[in-house]
């Protein structure tokens, strides 16, 4: 396979169906007794932009572990370019959270995005022209040649995440996978990051699964949402599922949704901390504010 940073892969098309590169049908997931979501039909199409969201619990990063085959379907069909879904398949990209490094750790910037080269592979990697040169492009894409060679405990929670974005890209993926990659980040780099993914997916064409419990960030860039709470989930356009009305039946509990200066506040009133099996307290992982009459506020987003 030869990767061009800049644009495409040079694959051949998805199999699974015109453009699309996952699929998931009448799947469910589940714990012992607990279900976590069933009957879930899901399509991700190439260069779409999908945001999945819902309360603490609900399985999102379940459903990611399920994509990365770390975790089995209790029942249902999921497949990947046509493909059942395998562990370790290279072709899905894959940003966690932001964690710092360790103080002291010796890994370089460079040595990071590599990693995403031939981090697959045993033995230690031998140094070739083409090897430095593929690194270099991507720190170019991610902007980090600055600090290529900087151990990666010294940069900045922001410089951290746009490295583990190119060691994602680094491997030309037809579908990556996000998971909360803006948390603890402050607004500069979270839009940074999350401009930078969404310009990728745009001129390589591959979809995205972006697990966020706050829209906000990304509003201009979603195709869809995917909500997941108590078992059950919606999937439309921003302004399809980020309603009172439908994220009220969702829960099962009274949900207002406020729009404001092109943001969305979620806001829910159950009876108590446990009146819910989702806790509409810990709704977008919700920060508690006082002088609310005992609701608790939370930010969501859709599109103005």
């Amino acid at each position: 396979m030869t990767i061009d940073i800049t644009g495409t892969t040079a694959d051949a098309p998805a199999q699974g169906g015109a453009g699309v590169v996952l699929r998931l049908r009448n799947a469910t997931l589940g714990f012992a007794e607990r279900t976590l979501w069933s009957g879930l039909d899901l399509d991700v199409a190439a260069g779409e932009f999908i945001a999945v969201l819902g309360a603490n619990g609900s399985g999102k990063t379940s459903l990611l572990k399920v994509i990365l085959g770390q975790q089995r379907l209790l029942s249902g069909e999921a497949t990947f370019l046509g493909e059942p879904l395998a562990r370790g398949n290279r072709r899905i990209g894959y940003i966690p959270q932001q964690k710092p490094a360790g103080e002291g750790t010796p890994l370089r910037a460079r040595d990071l995005v590599a990693l995403g080269l031939d981090g697959h592979r045993w033995g230690f990697p031998l140094p070739s022209r083409r090897r430095r040169t593929d690194v270099a492009a991507v720190l170019d894409v991610v902007g980090g040649r600055p600090y290529a060679k900087v151990p990666i405990s010294t940069l900045s929670g922001g410089e951290q995440q746009r490295l583990r974005v190119g060691q994602a890209l680094a491997g030309g993926p037809r579908l990556l996978l996000c998971d909360e990659p803006l948390l603890s980040l402050d607004l500069a780099h979270q839009r940074l990051v999350s401009e930078l993914i969404d310009r990728h997916r745009r001129e390589r064409r591959f979809g995205v699964l972006f697990v966020t419990h706050d829209v906000n960030p990304i509003l201009g860039m979603v195709d869809r949402v995917l909500y997941l709470a108590g078992g059950r989930f919606r999937i439309g356009s921003p302004d399809e599922v980020l309603r009172s009305d439908v994220l009220s039946d969702l829960y099962g509990s009274p949900v207002d949704v406020i729009r404001t200066h092109g943001r969305i506040v979620v806001v829910g009133a159950p009876d108590g901390p446990h009146s819910h099996p989702d806790g509409l307290d810990v709704l977008h992982d919700a920060q508690h504010e006082p002088d609310h009459g005992g609701r608790h506020v939370t930010e969501g987003a859709t599109k103005p």
